[in-house]
């Protein structure tokens, strides 16, 4: 079968479709023939030789995808529901960015109603990294005020409308004029990063309050603003450093603020956590796609022959939503 495996790194020009062994199904796998892929920034990082592949994990990239079920492992419960010839989606440790891929059981979902079946291959990796963050790490609730950084972006894009649809207020950093129309068309408040200082404006926005939650995939170089915006009791959730790894903190603040600091990564996660975190997206987040609450924003997709100019337009940081990958 056709796919992209991880032999080296550097930028989008090292990309090549190859043929591969097909995947092995596990016991516990559903064999799924993939539709699309959705393109991430651990992609990117993987790319580049800063996000190893797992041990136990294929070396062919991808994080999630959506297709059609071919065929379930002995170990798949009955009680699932699943069946040959099924829609789905799943997040899978690796894979992706195939023409077949196996995803444990545990981490596949049905295809939400009413879904188009390519763009919810971008759902999967950004279901669970909102939800995981915002509303089990950080807590979020009704009534709150959430941060995004990035909101133009496929997590951003997806943290606002369930944000919203969940009863809070969102502000959204973004870059340009562009990103930030989307942005409110979706319910957030866009701050432009480039024109504004997001913590002064963040607090005039909140009445001097400042916000609840930080959704944050800069890191380092926002480690201190992200403090100076956030309310008493807040919660700041890093889940990226394109912004830096390393970066200065003021305890004195982070204490008098009774603030949380949190840092997360999806892929490394054990498989019991990821489980839980689906079981999650799942009762709360597919009811939201089906009511059309909430729904995938594509940017673009190609073809996965021109895997080497997704990645391009993907770094060039101009696309608007996710970007995929067909088969």
């Amino acid at each position: 079968m056709r796919a992209v495996r991880d032999l080296r790194s550097g930028g989008p020009e090292v990309l090549e479709v190859t043929e591969v062994a097909e995947p092995e199904l596990t016991p516990g796998g559903v064999l799924i023939e993939v539709t699309a892929a959705g393109l991430n920034r651990a992609d990117v990082l993987q790319r580049q030789g800063h996000y190893p592949v797992p041990e136990d994990a294929t070396d062919v990239f991808g994080l999630e995808v959506s297709g059609t079920v071919l065929e379930l492992g002995q170990e798949v419960p009955e009680t699932l529901g699943f069946a040959v010839g099924d829609r789905v989606v799943a997040l899978v440790d690796s894979g992706g960015y195939a023409e077949r891929a196996v995803a444990p059981w545990e981490q596949v979902l049905p295809l939400p109603d009413g879904v188009d079946p390519v763009a919810a291959a971008g759902l999967p990796e950004v279901a669970a990294t909102v939800f995981s963050n915002v509303f089990m790490a950080a807590a979020a609730r009704e009534g709150e005020t959430l941060l995004v950084h990035g909101g133009a972006g496929g997590i951003g894009t997806h943290a606002i409308q369930v944000a919203r649809a969940l009863g809070m207020r969102v502000l959204a950093t973004v870059g340009s004029a562009e990103k930030a129309r989307v942005v409110e068309e979706l319910g957030a408040t866009a701050i432009s990063y480039r024109d504004e200082d997001f913590v002064v404006r963040a607090r005039e926005l909140t009445d001097g309050r400042g916000v609840d939650v930080i959704l944050d995939v800069v890191g380092a170089k926002y480690l201190e603003p992200n403090l100076r915006a956030l309310a008493a009791n807040g919660r700041i959730v890093v889940i990226g450093m394109q912004g830096g790894a390393k970066g200065e903190l003021d305890v004195g603040l982070l204490l008098q603020k009774r603030a949380a600091l949190i840092g997360t990564t999806l892929r490394a996660r054990p498989a019991t956590e990821k489980a839980a975190i689906m079981a999650a997206v799942r009762e709360h987040v597919w009811p939201l796609l089906a009511s059309g609450a909430v729904r995938p924003l594509v940017s673009r997709t190609f073809p996965l022959d021109q895997v080497r100019e997704a990645h391009e337009y993907f770094d060039s940081g101009s696309h608007v939503g996710k970007v995929l990958l067909s088969m």
